[in-house]
């Protein structure tokens, strides 16, 4: 099994008691979910995605990434959200943050579309210049402000460059199957296409060809990315929380929030697992904050984040836990030089593999946040392949889903979302909206 549910460090805050007593809750939740009779059921489609994604569609994305591969220096996902996060999750968690700078055989990638910064997108054009370049743009509808505006500046640079006829081989869209703006345009333009599933949201999209198509262009295993999810699919079918580590994590999360433990602290050791991080922020954020109710997921990155949010971790307020990934296997054994003037004090340290320090930092840190008043509990992931991070990726939708429902919320839906734009547009002076624009600016005085 690829990943471990470690509880060892609950004890004082987490009864076994209380764990038999959420059980019931756990089971109706699963219920719920494995039945389809919960709230948000048409968005369910990832729950058998390993094993049912489209097998066709799946070796069109491989021949596209080789297309990619052979003909661009840099390639750019366009998209922001769930239409972005998860591939670059997996490119810099397998990978590398640094990917862009390592020796490869595989294009740059970059990504546009997730912000408003002319700034940004200066940049990446600049960066652009003397390069052959492809790009996916990634969006259901195609009317996303951030999205379709990155869509435009960079569709407008490829037929510039190539013509509308090269162009057309350069860009990849990943949309609705049959509707919208961006698939009507992109059948039009004969454009590739990809299948946004209906049945699948943006959070949970990752194994579609979302973050599919990025993920491959990247040179990673998919094969092995939807091994591994599919072997947490089978392995986390029983309901009981003595059998089943991901509904453990569900019902302990649950449980620490009805005792006021409102903020959830996802702690990695590894700078590839900060973009993990962010993935995994949207993914429970987005599934749990609404009706006034939700955990706030928020991340750090130890050791690093030791020095800045430590101490507030340490003696803060008390309405925070830590779930720590801890990856058991290093692909680079670092030992520690030995200095003869030894001026910092550190040779007791003198060739030990920099793994066995982390590991210690690791250790003494949940001993000290333990007794500062923190719960923690470790995910305990075997290594940081493709295989082992699908499975880790299924294992948090799951978890996500069952947690929502214990919650008493829709996991599915995102109402909130639409409010901020619905306001950008009308302040924009979108056509429909001038009665809202007017209300709008007379309240920004």
């Amino acid at each position: 099994m690829s990943v471990r549910l470690n509880a060892n460090y609950l004890s004082s805050f987490v009864s076994a008691e209380e764990l038999t007593n959420i059980q019931p809750q756990v089971t109706l939740a699963h219920d719920l979910l494995t039945s389809r009779a919960g709230a948000g059921n048409d968005f369910l489609g990832w729950t058998t995605l390993p094993v049912d994604y489209d097998k066709e569609e799946f070796a069109r994305i491989k021949a596209a990434a080789a297309k990619i591969q052979k003909s661009c220096d840099i390639f750019i996902a366009i998209g922001i959200g769930g239409s972005y996060l998860g591939a670059r999750a997996v490119i810099e968690f397998v990978k590398s943050p640094l990917y862009n700078n390592t020796k490869k055989d595989t294009p740059d990638i970059y990504y546009a579309g997730n912000n408003i910064s002319a700034f940004a997108i200066d940049e990446l054009l600049k960066i652009c210049e003397g390069k052959d370049i492809c790009i996916n743009v990634i969006s259901k509808s195609g009317t996303t402000t951030e999205p379709a505006v990155a869509f435009r500046v960079f569709r407008a640079l490829l037929e510039q460059k190539y013509g509308v006829e090269g162009a057309r081989e350069r860009i990849f869209v990943t949309t609705d199957k049959a509707r919208g703006t961006l698939k009507h345009f992109s059948d039009e333009a004969g454009y590739e296409t990809f299948v946004v599933p209906d049945d699948v949201g943006g959070r949970f999209s990752v194994l579609t060809a979302v973050g599919l198509l990025p993920i491959a262009v990247a040179g990673i295993d998919i094969d092995g990315l939807m091994q591994g999810a599919a072997a947490a699919m089978e392995a986390y079918k029983n309901p009981d929380l003595n059998a089943n580590d991901c509904y453990k994590y569900a019902a302990i999360r649950n449980i620490l929030y009805r005792k006021g433990k409102t903020t959830e602290i996802l702690v990695g050791y590894e700078p590839y697992q900060t973009m993990l991080n962010e993935w995994w922020k949207q993914l429970y954020g987005e599934s749990e904050g609404k009706d006034q109710r939700g955990i706030f997921p928020a991340s750090v990155i130890f050791s690093t984040d030791l020095h800045s949010l430590g101490q507030y971790i340490q003696d803060g307020n008390r309405n925070l836990f830590e779930t720590v990934i801890a990856i058991e296997e290093s692909p680079v054994i670092y030992p520690i030089p030995n200095d003869p003037a030894n001026i910092d004090g550190l040779n007791f340290l003198s060739g030990m593999d920099l793994n066995l320090v982390k590991k210690t930092a690791m250790q003494a840190t949940l001993l000290a946040h333990v007794d500062g008043g923190v719960p923690n509990m470790l995910i305990e992931l075997h290594d940081k392949s493709a295989y082992s991070l699908g499975y880790l990726i299924y294992f948090f939708e799951l978890a996500c889903a069952i947690s929502g429902y214990i919650l008493g919320v829709n996991p599915f839906n995102q109402p909130g979302v639409e409010a901020y734009k619905k306001n950008m547009f009308a302040l924009l002076g979108k056509p429909g909206y001038e009665d809202m624009r007017a209300e709008l600016e007379a309240r920004l005085g």
